[in-house]
C-alpha cells in the first residue's frame, strides 16, 4: 500500500509540472509607489524590450557572462564589462526588459560546469569551462560557432540526448518533451527564471526607470523550411507565471495567445511582440492560420488583443519593407538581411515577411470581412546577446562578448597568424582582395534599434498602456523625437502654439490611432521631428500611404515627402524632394554639418484621399548619411571598407500608423 501511495505521489508531482506555466507568481519585493503625476500630453521614453543575458543558451555559448542585474544597471547608466570590453551608454534608457529564451533557459552554464549533474554527461564535455576568462578572446570565436551549430542543427545536438527512464516518465506526465532531455534540469530552469524576475523587480523604479518581467518565445517551423517567428512576451505587472510557456509547450502562436488569454482572465495582462519577420520566410504575415485554414474575425481579434505591435528593426535587420515588395521606394534597401533567422544559409522569402506588406494585407482581409490581424504599431529594439548594447555606429560592441572584435564581425581581415587551414576551410570565412574575412552572417547585422513610447508617466502601467495603444515608434538606434497626429481640420492649427499638443489631442488622434471622418472630409496631419542631439541633421520626413483598391482588387502604396530640409520642395509628379547633397568622407567618417535641419515640422492634407477606401499612413524620418559601423571599424583599423557592404547609412525613425476611414 505504501508503495502505491509513493507512486501516486510521484505521478502527482510529475503531472503538476505541466501546469506550471499557468501558475501565477507575484515577484514584487517593494511597496507600490502611487500618485506619480500623469502628463496628458505624454512624455517621450526610450527603451529596449529585447535583451539576452547569460541565461540564454546562445548568448552564453558566444561568451556572454552578463547577468540580468548587470544588464539593468547598464541600462540605467552604469559601466559594465562583458569580459572582453567595458560598455557604457551615451545616455541612460528609460525602460528595459531582459527577454532571455524560455527554451533551455539557464542550461548552458550547467553544461559548462563539469561538477554539475548535467555537466558530467559525456556530451557536455565540449562545453566545459567554456567561458573561463582566458577563453573570452576573439580567437575562440570559430570553435564557438561550430559548437553552437551542434545545438541548432537538425538533430538538436546535446539537448536532444535522451535522459533516464524517470526523465521519460516525467516528460510523459508533464506533456513536455524537455523533461526527457539529458541536457535539462528543471529546478535550475525555474531558478534562472526567478532570478530574471527578481532582477526586474529590484530595478523597477516607478517614475524614473521601468522594467518588465519578460522572456522570448523562440520558435521556428519544421525542417527543412525553418522559418522563425519568435515573440517577446512582456508582462504588465510584477506577476509572472511560475515558468514561461516555451516552444516545447507549443510552436503554434495561436496556442501562445490562448495561454496569454488565460493568464489575462486570471488578472495577468501581457502582450507579445513578433520580431525579425524579415527572417521568418513569410511566416509572420501569412494569410492563413497555423493549421492552414483561412483567417477569420475571431483569429484577427485574438491576434490584435495579444500582438498590437511589432519589432520593425533590430540587430538582425530591418523589417519595414523589401526592394522586391516596394520597387518604387528608393529607401527600401535599408539594413536588409535576406537569410532566415537561425538558418543563415537559406533565403527568406520576402512575401509575408515585411511590415508594410502586412499592413496592406490586413486592409485586404478586413475588406473581405475577416478582420484585420495586422493592425500593428512599431517599436525597435536590439536583440543583443551581450546583456547590453551601445547604439552608436562609431562604437559598436557587437552582439555578444566574442563578437566585440572587428575581425570576428567581418569588418576587417583575419590576421595571418590566425589563418590556419582549418579556419580557411570553414564555410564562415571568405577570401577577398584585402585578405580572409569572417563570413557575411555577422557583418550584415545592424547596430540595433530603439523603442520609443509616448506615455503619461515612466511606470509599467503607463508604458504598457502606450504599447497596447500603439502610441509608439521605432528608430534605427538614433534618438530622433517624433510626433504624428491626424484629424479632419489640423491645417488651421498654429504649429508654433505653446498649446499645440493639447489641441491636436483634443481634435485628432495620435500615432497608433483610428481616425473616422465624415465622407465630405479629407484627413490632415501634423508631423514633427527633432534630431538626436548627438546624431546627424534631419534630411526629410516622408509619409507612407497604403490602401486596398477594390477596383483593382489589390493593395497599393505611395511614398510622399511632406517636408524636406534646406528649403527643398517635393516634385509635383514624384512627390519627392531632390537630394540635399549631404556627404560623408569615407576616409575619416566626417559628415556634412551644413546640410539638413535640427527640426522639421509641418501640416499636410491628403487631397487624393478616397473616402470609400480605408487607408493607413505612417511616417519615416531620415537623417543625413553617415558612416555605417562596419566602415567605422575599417577606418579605425586603417583598412578600406569591405567591398559589397553598404559603406554609409541613413539612420531613421518610423512612426506607428494611423488608420483612416469614412462613415
Amino acid at each position: 500500500m505504501k508503495k502505491i501511495i509513493s507512486i501516486l505521489v510521484i505521478i502527482q508531482f510529475l503531472s503538476a509540472c505541466s501546469k506550471q506555466y499557468d501558475q501565477i507568481i507575484d515577484f514584487s519585493s517593494k511597496a507600490e509607489i502611487k500618485d506619480i503625476p500623469l502628463n496628458e500630453e505624454r512624455n517621450l521614453y526610450f527603451g529596449d524590450l529585447h535583451v539576452h543575458t547569460k541565461y540564454s543558451f546562445d548568448a552564453y555559448l558566444l561568451g556572454t557572462t552578463v547577468t540580468p542585474d548587470m544588464s539593468y544597471r547598464f541600462a540605467k547608466g552604469e559601466t559594465i564589462s562583458n569580459g572582453v570590453r567595458d560598455m557604457t551608454l551615451e545616455e541612460p534608457l528609460d525602460f528595459y526588459a531582459v527577454t532571455d529564451h524560455a527554451i533551455l533557459l539557464g542550461m548552458a552554464s550547467l553544461w559548462a560546469d563539469p561538477t554539475s549533474n548535467i555537466g558530467k554527461h559525456p556530451k557536455a564535455k565540449p562545453f566545459h569551462n567554456l567561458n573561463r576568462p582566458e577563453n573570452l578572446i576573439p580567437e575562440s570565436a570559430f570553435d564557438r560557432f561550430l559548437l553552437f551549430n551542434t545545438i541548432r542543427g537538425s538533430d538538436g545536438g546535446f539537448p536532444s540526448e535522451r535522459g533516464s527512464i524517470l526523465d521519460l516518465i516525467r516528460a510523459f506526465f508533464a506533456q513536455n518533451f524537455i523533461f526527457a532531455s539529458a541536457a535539462y534540469d528543471h529546478e535550475e530552469h525555474l531558478s534562472a527564471w526567478r532570478k530574471i524576475m527578481e532582477a526586474a523587480e529590484e530595478h523597477n523604479d516607478p517614475g524614473k526607470f521601468t522594467t518588465f518581467n519578460a522572456y522570448e518565445w523562440t520558435v521556428r517551423s519544421q525542417e527543412p523550411e525553418s522559418g522563425s517567428y519568435h515573440r517577446n512576451v512582456i508582462f504588465k505587472s510584477s506577476k509572472a507565471p511560475k515558468r514561461p510557456f516555451s516552444s516545447f509547450d507549443s510552436i503554434n502562436p495561436e496556442e501562445l495567445w490562448n495561454w496569454m488569454d488565460g493568464l489575462r482572465s486570471n488578472g495577468l495582462d501581457s502582450l507579445a511582440i513578433p520580431h525579425n519577420p524579415n527572417g521568418s520566410n513569410g511566416q509572420v504575415f501569412k494569410k492563413y492560420k497555423f493549421d492552414g485554414s483561412p483567417i477569420d474575425q475571431d483569429y484577427s481579434d485574438q491576434r490584435m488583443r495579444n500582438e498590437p505591435i511589432v519589432e520593425i528593426t533590430q540587430i538582425k535587420g530591418t523589417s519595414e519593407t523589401h526592394p522586391r515588395l516596394s520597387p518604387q521606394d528608393k529607401w527600401a534597401d535599408f539594413e536588409i538581411v535576406n537569410s532566415r533567422k537561425g538558418k543563415r544559409t537559406s533565403y527568406s522569402e520576402p512575401d509575408g515577411s515585411y511590415v508594410r506588406q502586412g499592413l496592406q494585407r490586413g486592409l485586404a482581409l478586413e475588406h473581405e470581412e475577416r478582420g484585420n490581424p495586422f493592425k500593428i504599431g512599431f517599436i525597435g529594439s536590439t536583440d543583443t546577446h551581450n546583456g547590453a548594447y551601445i547604439f552608436q555606429e562609431s562604437d559598436s560592441a557587437g552582439t555578444a562578448a566574442i563578437l566585440t572584435s572587428p575581425m570576428i564581425r567581418g569588418s576587417i581581415p583575419i590576421p595571418e597568424e590566425l589563418l590556419t587551414d582549418e579556419v580557411k576551410n570553414l564555410d564562415m570565412t571568405e577570401e577577398e582582395d584585402q585578405g580572409f574575412y569572417s563570413g557575411s552572417e555577422v557583418i550584415s547585422n545592424s547596430v540595433g534599434g530603439l523603442a520609443a513610447v509616448w506615455a503619461k508617466a515612466n511606470t509599467r502601467d503607463s508604458i504598457f498602456e502606450a504599447l497596447s495603444n500603439k502610441e509608439t515608434y521605432a528608430t534605427s538606434g538614433t534618438r530622433i523625437r517624433l510626433r504624428f497626429f491626424a484629424g479632419d481640420n489640423l491645417l488651421n492649427l498654429n504649429l508654433n502654439d505653446d498649446e499645440l499638443i493639447t489641441k491636436v489631442y483634443e481634435s485628432g488622434v495620435a500615432m497608433g490611432g483610428d481616425l473616422i471622418l465624415p465622407k465630405t472630409k479629407k484627413p490632415s496631419f501634423v508631423v514633427w521631428a527633432q534630431k538626436d542631439k548627438n546624431g546627424a541633421p534631419l534630411q526629410r520626413i516622408q509619409i507612407i500611404k497604403g490602401y486596398y483598391s477594390e477596383e483593382d482588387r489589390e493593395t497599393k502604396e505611395q511614398l510622399i515627402d511632406v517636408i524636406c530640409a534646406d528649403g527643398l520642395k517635393p516634385d509635383p509628379v514624384s512627390k519627392l524632394c531632390a537630394s540635399n547633397n549631404a556627404s560623408v568622407n569615407l576616409d575619416t567618417c566626417e559628415f556634412s554639418q551644413d546640410k539638413g535641419a535640427s527640426e522639421l515640422k509641418t501640416s499636410w492634407v491628403d487631397e487624393e484621399y478616397d473616402p470609400n477606401i480605408e487607408t493607413f499612413y505612417y511616417l519615416r524620418v531620415l537623417e543625413n548619411p553617415t558612416c555605417r559601423w562596419s566602415t567605422w571599424d575599417a577606418v579605425k583599423n586603417n583598412y578600406a571598407p569591405r567591398e559589397g557592404i553598404d559603406k554609409i547609412i541613413q539612420e531613421r525613425a518610423w512612426s506607428s500608423p494611423i488608420w483612416v476611414s469614412s462613415n
